[in-house]
């Protein structure tokens, strides 16, 4: 997903179209981590890019961008960018600590 969100549209409210952004976004993330994982595959991670424009957008992390939506739209912003794309995650194993003696 590549899209530039409007915050403000004539005869709409601002907050109900910012929970409605949001919502699409979870919807778009929801919907890909449905999808059937590659041979070889844990778990569906995504690259994320967020700005106020396509070309002012840096990369973020997933758990970050609706704190960062919550920012544009609390600071005026007018419109945000955000950049959502699919990648194969693979996880790493977990270390095992040596138990110590009581």
């Amino acid at each position: 997903m590549k899209k530039t969100f409007p915050l403000t549209a004539e005869g709409k409210n601002p907050a109900r179209l910012l929970e409605a952004t949001k919502h699409e976004i979870r919807k778009y993330i929801k919907r890909e981590r449905r999808r059937t994982l590659p041979e070889g595959v844990d778990y569906w991670d995504f690259d994320c890019k967020f700005g106020e424009t396509e070309a002012a957008a840096v990369v973020a992390h997933l758990a970050e961008l609706t704190p960062l939506i919550d920012g544009i739209a609390n600071s005026g912003g007018a419109q945000f960018y955000v950049e959502i794309l699919a990648k194969p995650g693979h996880r790493k194993p977990r270390e095992q600590v040596a138990a110590t003696p009581d």
